[in-house]
């Protein structure tokens, strides 16, 4: 047998080698891009599931929606007025045409419903929101006073968080122009807080579930609990769509319309579309309007009862553990941290504090930190006033009997509902971490 050089045998072995490593590189490689294909469809999938699962909440507790509806008056369109649309139904952002683009549109007002869901840790709190064009009236004598280009009034359901997917229907709020009305389900432990429940909160039985029933009347559409608000002579009755669908209603005396769930925070939605100068007078909600009454139509970030010094201009959105803690009391472990809260991720806190025993009274949440009594002042607090607190899990609160932090002092480690010797002495506190 012939000898073969050595020189010719190693250049084979090292091709060889070579050719291993490559194929087992490629390989790799492949592996990798494959696994990260699946990572990827693995992440899209999660967001697919938890938009899916955003939705199907707001859905379970949207409300069957009552819409009073009167075809008479100059502005009335026939009774198109008072039907509920998107807010770019004529398919613009732009808050300075939807009064005058109304007539033209009157035949294609799809019914679209605006919503967001604040989450913290014990509960779910789903604002919804209804659009018309005009907020108008059939008096002469008040056009110039009483009328307005936009209108988009809603209801808050607060939802404790039950173990079930869906949870349990406490409460609600509602909103009627520049007031707020609060309402209970018949099961709810609610009661009356610092603001008096105002009635009972119906709910009817929609594709084998139980709804909320809300109503709004015609021309001004203050929203309120069903019937404290409902149909007289000719209107409309709206139920969420499970599959997305605007229903245009065939007249002013359709009792079957499905209008689409829109999610408030989605790319190009309205919380985008706050910066719009065209629609907004600017972010914080005030929506523009040149026909009539300059303005009147806010954002729910905007919301505000003109009397409810606790509760602050946009909190119905912003912070809504915060009025639900004040606008009812028997409301148990209700947290006042966020997990997930869009409007303003810097809301609520670590520690409640109550103005008296059994969580009753004012409730105010505050961060971990140290406070003395002006800055406690800055948030309501007042001096010598607290008698219960509760905390989240790994926080303790000491409390002192005088400002800066001197005087007697207390530590609270867990829910106190009365503080006993330290009742109503509280002049200062720090909250930290365990």
């Amino acid at each position: 047998m012939k000898k073969q050089n050595p020189k010719i045998v190693l250049s084979k072995i090292l091709i060889i080698i070579l050719s291993t490593i490559t194929f087992s590189c490629q390989d790799t490689a492949l592996d990798e891009v494959q696994a990260d294909a699946v990572t990827k469809n693995e992440q899209q999938n999660f967001k697919k599931i938890s938009l899916a699962a955003n939705f199907d909440l707001a859905r379970r507790w949207a409300p069957i929606h009552y819409r009073d509806v009167d075809a008479t008056g100059t502005y009335a369109e026939g009774g198109k007025s008072d039907y509920m649309t998107a807010i770019n139904y004529d398919n613009d952002w732009n808050g300075e045409n939807n009064w005058n683009n109304l007539a033209a549109y009157a035949n294609a007002l799809s019914a679209h419903c605006y919503y967001s869901i604040v989450e913290s840790n014990t509960h779910w709190f789903i604002t919804y929101a209804f659009f018309t064009p005009r907020d108008w009236t059939d008096n002469p004598l008040l056009y110039q006073l009483d009328q307005h280009e936009n209108d988009l009034e809603g209801v808050l359901m607060i939802v404790e968080k039950d173990g079930s997917t869906y949870g349990a229907l406490k409460g609600a709020v509602t909103v009627s122009h520049s007031d707020f009305f609060s309402y209970v389900p018949s099961s709810s432990s609610y009661v009356s807080g610092l603001e008096s429940v105002d009635g009972t909160l119906q709910m009817r039985d929609y594709n084998g579930e139980l709804h909320p029933v809300t109503a709004q009347d015609s021309k001004g559409h203050s929203l309120k609990a069903w019937p404290q608000h409902d149909i007289d002579g000719d209107g409309i009755i709206y139920y969420p769509s499970a599959t997305g669908t605007a229903q245009v209603p065939a007249d002013n005396y359709d009792n079957y319309v499905e209008y689409k769930l829109v999610d408030i925070f989605e790319s190009g939605g309205l919380w985008d579309q706050r910066f719009n100068t065209e629609l907004f007078s600017s972010p914080a909600g005030g929506f523009k309007g040149n026909d009539f009454k300059t303005g009147g139509a806010n954002a729910p970030w905007a919301w505000n009862d003109g009397d409810d010094a606790i509760v602050q201009t946009g909190e119905f959105a912003t912070d809504p553990a915060k009025l639900a803690d004040n606008y009812f009391d028997g409301v148990g472990n209700l947290s006042r941290t966020y997990v997930d809260n869009k409007y303003n991720s810097t809301a609520g806190g670590v520690i409640t504090v109550y103005q008296n025993c059994n969580y009753t009274g004012y409730a105010i949440a505050l961060p971990a930190g140290n406070y003395t009594l002006a800055q406690l002042k800055s948030y309501g607090i007042v001096n010598d006033d607290l008698s219960s607190v509760r905390l989240e899990n790994g926080y303790k609160i000491t409390m002192y009997q005088n400002d800066n932090f001197g005087g007697e002092s207390v530590v609270i480690t867990g829910n106190n509902s009365c503080l006993g010797s330290f009742n109503d002495k509280a002049s200062s506190v720090k909250i930290t971490s365990l």
